[in-house]
């Protein structure tokens, strides 16, 4: 049976990125009143933290989080959280993180628990072209886990951010990313351009952040190999809270993409009704259509992009009959034809027609 929890199940520890949050909003003098209102959390402990042992739920964070927008009303709140965001104070496991040796050691980490580092969004790493004669490449992939609605950009930013600041402490350098946006472009980029630099691309119908494959194992001067092993056994231990419903419905989604995979199949191996999935996912503010449409962009792309596969390719791939019909099926999904989302996304090759 799959994992996974719903946005209304208290999973996040209330002193991990809640605090975090509570505690930047504070700095900034937002009162307590104005951030808990309609979170249903209680006020915090006299010494500013919450009780130990706390969970919160996911749509609790979430209007914390939203509160927090609100309350500060500054274009720099999303990227000054991210600043914070990792390695976060979640014990051996943010340990493992500050001793990661290597750019993909770090991103794997942070893939493999993403429940307890990120459990808003749900990254996934993807790297192409390695050992193939030519410069391979790398993309951070981020999704929704709970169905963030609004706030999906201000968190892309405050994620994004919190890995470009993790890589350049623990790498002693600025590394080369290229950022690619599901948003239209922002009327002022200043904050963009200072935390994350200025390889920007909006209206690419993914939130990813790439960079080449050569910079995944350059060693890093504070990490060691041994140290963080150690770390990660611990935190195996320990384990980890299940994955919202939108980040394991993705990964289903994606592990069965060239299937065709249905509602109904599907339900049944999230072990409810296919009724009861749909009401699950309304709740979450999307329907099984979406998400696979959604999951089907982004192997369109990836396809696009990494391995320079052109219409006929991605259209066999997806099991579609031919290359008009998936090209009618992508316009439906994105607005877009192929071409030119392509020439959007920066990939070698592509011509706007």
């Amino acid at each position: 049976m799959i994992a996974w929890r719903l946005a209304s199940d208290a999973t996040i520890p209330a002193q991990l990125q809640p605090a975090q949050i509570l505690d930047y909003a504070r700095s900034r003098d937002a009162p307590d009143a104005t951030l808990l209102r309609g979170t249903g959390l209680a006020a915090p402990m006299p010494a500013g933290l919450p009780a130990p042992g706390t969970l919160v739920a996911p749509e609790q964070a979430l209007r914390l989080l939203a509160n927090t927008l609100r309350a500060l009303d500054s274009p720099d709140t999303s990227f000054m959280l991210g600043q914070q965001l990792l390695p976060g104070h979640d014990g051996a496991l943010s340990h493992a993180l500050l001793q990661a040796p290597s750019l993909r050691h770090a991103l794997e980490t942070i893939c493999a628990w993403h429940a307890r580092l990120t459990p808003l969004l749900r990254p996934r790493l993807q790297v192409w072209g390695e050992g193939e004669g030519e410069v391979g490449g790398a993309a951070l992939v981020w999704t929704d886990s709970y169905g963030a609605h609004s706030l999906r950009p201000a968190l892309v930013e405050m994620h994004m951010t919190a890995v470009v600041a993790l890589c350049r402490w623990l790498g002693g350098t600025r590394l080369p990313w290229r950022f690619c946006f599901n948003r239209a472009a922002p009327r002022h980029l200043e904050q963009h351009e200072v935390h994350l630099g200025g390889e920007l691309r909006f209206g690419c119908h993914v939130d990813a952040m790439l960079i080449d494959a050569s910079w995944l194992d350059a060693p890093w001067p504070r990490g060691s190999v041994l140290a963080a092993a150690v770390a990660l056994r611990t935190v195996a231990a320990e384990g980890a809270p299940a994955p919202g419903l939108l980040a394991a419905l993705y990964d289903y989604l994606l592990e069965r993409v060239r299937a065709g995979p249905t509602l109904e199949q599907t339900a049944g191996d999230f072990g409810v009704s296919p009724a009861t999935f749909k009401r699950h996912l309304q709740r979450h503010g999307t329907h099984f259509q979406a998400e696979l449409d959604q999951v089907r962009t982004h192997v369109a792309l990836w396809l696009f992009h990494a391995r320079r596969a052109g219409n006929e390719q991605v259209a066999q791939y997806l099991g579609f009959h031919d290359s008009a019909n998936f090209r009618r099926s992508f316009k439906r999904w994105t607005g877009q034809t192929p071409a030119l989302l392509r020439a959007a996304l920066g990939t070698p090759g592509a011509v706007v027609q």
